[in-house]
């Protein structure tokens, strides 16, 4: 859980930098298990920052420290401290809202691992990796998600629902839900991937295809296209209901559900923008596909030589001879028995 924004903004507002003395001001906050948290000013340019103090963890010589629109992380040296302190700074450009909800999601992050029981040096590798899906959502523009890329995260997140409860296990299901990192597949299952694709075609099942590689089974093996049909005619649930109903069967576990958060910020998901999701969705019907020789689409090895990229759409009422169900699709990707 994310720690209360005004631990952080009361902190930033009582403190104010003198320009002309390089350096920081600081106020100690409670603190993340051993990482000790405080809130702070630099000088000159008066930037709000979390400073974070790992007593014995270290850093890789060569490791890159994440920079994103809007922050940077540095380490902040000191001449009495230990160890290694790192400090997460507004940059100018920055906006303060996001900042302060950026710090609230990061270090509840750590609180969580700290309440699971997580050593020091996996909580500083959780603080690097929040803080890369943060630098990763806002290369996204830090907008909500537009109608269209809702939809393909509920679609995704829906199936995710599927898979586990069709005795998919949860740490794979988790790990191989590649989407937000813009796999060509959404899942990567056992021996093969499961391509999603969420529409709300009420005439035919129509979907839109978004490269050569997505439907192509030379690459990975076995494929498989999930398509799932949603409505609006007033029921069904928004998405951060269906991110609620995926965290319950996450069996409430904080680690992998802080794992799962840091997912949902990398595709593009912040509850800065809860208020924004109101759309609801109803969930009609799955069809599973098995992709093989024949079926209905574009690869590398099907086009003209010259032919690099496509979208295109499929209508899969013109492919019923590859209809399979998931839990046939489970045992032959080898995911259940």
């Amino acid at each position: 859980m994310a720690r209360p924004s005004e631990e952080f903004l009361l902190a930033w507002s009582s403190l104010s930098c003198d320009v002309d003395v390089t350096g920081w001001q600081v106020i100690s906050l409670p603190s993340a298990g051993p990482v000790e948290v405080k809130a702070g000013r630099r000088s000159p340019d008066n930037a709000e920052a979390v400073l974070l103090h790992f007593p014995t963890a270290q850093l890789a010589r060569t490791e890159r420290l994440p920079e994103g629109k809007g922050f940077v992380v540095e380490k902040a040296d000191s001449a009495t401290d230990e160890g290694l302190k790192l400090a997460m700074t507004r940059q100018e450009a920055g906006s303060e809202d996001l900042f302060a909800a950026m710090s609230c999601d990061v270090v509840g992050a750590i609180d969580n691992a700290v309440a699971s029981g997580a050593s020091e040096s996996k909580l500083l590798r959780i603080f690097i990796g929040r803080v890369f899906a943060w630098q990763q959502f806002m290369s996204r523009g830090a907008a909500p998600l537009s109608l269209e890329a809702e939809l393909g995260l509920i679609g995704e997140l829906s199936f995710m629902i599927l898979l586990l409860e069709s005795g998919a296990p949860m740490d794979m299901t988790l790990n191989g839900w590649v989407g937000p990192d813009d796999a060509p597949q959404d899942f990567m299952l056992g021996d093969g991937a499961i391509e999603v694709k969420a529409t709300m075609s009420s005439a035919g099942l129509s979907v839109k295809i978004g490269s050569l590689e997505q439907l192509d089974d030379s690459v990975v093996s076995p494929l498989f296209l999930a398509a799932l049909r949603f409505s609006r005619d007033g029921e069904g649930l928004t998405l951060p209901e269906i991110i609620l109903k995926v965290e319950k069967r996450l069996q409430g576990d904080a680690g992998v559900i802080s794992f799962f958060r840091q997912k949902l910020l990398v595709a593009g998901y912040s509850e800065t923008h809860i208020s924004q999701y109101t759309r609801k969705f109803d969930f009609k019907e799955c069809r599973i596909f098995s992709i093989s020789e024949n079926f209905p689409r574009l690869t590398h090895g099907l086009v003209t030589l010259g032919v690099t990229k496509a979208l295109y759409e499929i209508n899969l009422d013109n492919a019923y001879n590859y209809l399979t169900d998931l839990d046939a699709a489970l045992i032959q990707l080898g995911v259940t028995g």
